[in-house]
């Protein structure tokens, strides 16, 4: 019986074939955020601030008993907790460290927190233990040192969902704890923790990851893990990453997926942009540009065209935003996307150039209050043609401060009851009456003439701020024409303003103008004009029988001029 015992695990092994070893890699796959957590603060992005304060409190053994880690989703706060678990309880390889910000992961402790089995670093989920009794389980436990770690350490992940009993609870021990215990806390909204227990914390504020550095770390990444991927894929998904590192190592875990099925193992800009539903920049590119043409019909069939290709409505009123913010920050220099093409980034300079801010901003509100309406549409596809619509057809449309201006000299156009098509391809219909005011002076005698309205108006939108508050208040009119203006003698008007009048044509208009003081009392300026027609205004409204009445009830009363 003992040799046939003895025997039978030989003959087993005698029939059974040779197993090889399993390789390294055939265990089960870890996504990205798990395989790439940090395990040094070195390993932790954008969070340099933090580190170096953790570092020399270290240094200087000013730990404090309690630390609060705040911050978006993914930016590393239950990972920046486990860090200085480890950085408190390392004891080295040699077993005689001591706490240190640079924790070695080879010594037992160090090993036993990365793999979540150390017995005195407790982490708890406030999500799923709410109550009363679990912190009070906390509050016995801490009477009891630390069985094999310098410190016993309770890491509460989104403490902000502890009740209140619960947070009551914890008050006194968290003030007074033992001193062989730390307490880590982590939440994403810190504004539902108690004052009085931010108070007994320190707290740090862990930073959204900026694209760069988002870029830089998903790079790394894809060339430890071996896949190509071109950098304007890259950027994309550090920008859908809206500064969280787990988010955005979970699209790129999504993006490879795609890369290995679609794109023969490389991950692309098109192929990521469909992956996240993101509407086609080129696409977006052509409906700005019939919108800013006051192209209707070929709007409304660029949306058609991507709604049939699967971009959600809302998706081409994001695209649309997202291309006037890039534009209105072109204006003042302030515009770098790395994934945009190089065609993409001159039109949107081109646009930058001819726009000014005021439609710029007329154009954002206008597609900020579509975006809600398109988002709770039970037809998205029509309300975002209305939108278009309504966006070309209001482009076409002065601004308040232009239609005032223009009632003031009298110059109102006829609106027309469409917007103009864009001529020749111009990409512009909406272009601000200033430019077309320069245009029409640039001409010579023969241009139309200017009237003083249209002077102010010129100075004013190229900054001559000082000059154009002069003509606007102090320059009453003799004569007016083509290259020459006359104006009344004026105490406020020195002897240099026709010279810095005229350079001031001339470099706006391209012609040189003649401005010389005259003879006379002159027409009332600007501002006397508007001044009487104020007034003029207020003695009709006076007359009104509903603001007699309101006057007779309220002696008091004044008319607010709303135009200050």
């Amino acid at each position: 019986m003992s040799d046939s015992a003895d025997d039978e695990p030989t003959m087993l092994g005698m029939d059974l074939p040779e197993t090889p070893a399993p390789a390294a890699s055939s265990g089960p796959y870890r996504v990205l955020a798990r395989k790439y957590r940090p395990q040094t603060f070195a390993e932790l992005i954008g969070q340099d601030a933090m580190v170096k304060t953790l570092g020399n409190a270290i240094a200087r053994d000013r730990l404090a008993h309690a630390f609060l880690m705040t911050g978006v989703r993914g930016v590393g706060k239950t990972s920046t907790a486990r860090l200085i678990a480890k950085a408190l309880n390392c004891i080295g390889p040699d077993g005689q460290g001591g706490p240190t910000i640079d924790p070695c992961g080879v010594c037992e402790p160090c090993r036993a927190i990365t793999e979540g089995r150390h017995i005195d670093v407790i982490e708890m989920d406030a999500a799923s233990n709410t109550g009363v009794d679990d912190v009070r389980e906390i509050i016995e436990a801490v009477r009891y040192a630390a069985v094999s770690a310098r410190y016993k350490i309770y890491i509460i992940d989104e403490v902000h969902m502890l009740s209140r009993n619960a947070f009551n609870a914890l008050l006194k021990t968290l003030e007074e704890p033992p001193p062989h215990v730390k307490f880590l806390f982590a939440t994403t909204e810190v504004n539902k923790v108690p004052v009085t227990v931010l108070s007994r914390c320190q707290r740090f504020d862990l930073r959204r990851i900026t694209p760069d550095m988002l870029f830089a770390h998903f790079s790394s990444i894809l060339q430890k893990e071996g896949v190509e991927a071109e950098a304007p894929a890259i950027w994309l998904i550090a920008n859908a990453a809206e500064g969280s590192v787990r988010d955005g190592l979970s699209i790129l875990d999504q993006a490879i997926a795609h890369a290995d099925l679609d794109g023969g193992g490389k991950i692309g800009a098109d192929q990521v942009r469909t992956m996240l539903g993101l509407s086609d920049r080129t696409a977006i590119t052509q409906l700005m540009a019939a919108i800013l043409g006051g192209d209707s019909g070929g709007a409304i069939d660029l949306a058609r065209a991507q709604y049939a290709l699967g971009i959600e409505p809302v998706a081409m009123v994001r695209g649309l935003m997202d291309l006037t913010h890039a534009i209105t920050l072109a204006k003042v220099s302030r515009h770098d996307d790395p994934a945009l093409a190089a065609s993409d980034r001159e039109r949107i300079g081109d646009w930058a150039q001819k726009l000014g801010f005021a439609p710029l901003n007329r154009l954002w509100q206008l597609l900020l209050k579509g975006h809600d309406e398109v988002l709770r549409a039970n037809n998205p596809l029509e309300h975002l043609e209305m939108l278009l619509l309504r966006v070309i057809y209001a482009a076409s449309m002065p601004d308040p401060g232009e239609l005032a201006k223009l009632l003031e000299s009298g110059g109102v156009p006829t609106m027309p009851l469409a917007a103009p098509p864009a001529p020749g391809g111009h990409e512009n219909a909406a272009a601000e009456p200033v430019s077309e005011i320069a245009a029409a002076a640039s001409g010579g005698a023969a241009a139309s003439a200017l009237t003083i309205a249209q002077i102010h108006q010129l100075l004013e939108s190229t900054g001559n701020h000082q000059l154009a508050r002069q003509v606007y208040d102090d320059l009453k009119l003799l004569e007016l024409e083509p290259g020459l203006l006359v104006y009344a003698p004026a105490a406020a008007l020195d002897g240099d303003f026709p010279r810095r009048l005229g350079e001031a044509l001339l470099n706006q208009t391209g012609n040189r103008w003649q401005v010389r003081v005259g003879e006379g009392e002159g027409r009332p300026s600007l501002g006397q004009m508007r001044a009487a027609k104020l007034a003029d205004n207020e003695s009709r409204i006076r007359e009104l029988p509903v603001v007699k009445a309101a006057f007779a009830a309220f002696p008091e009363a004044k008319f607010a001029d709303d135009s200050k």
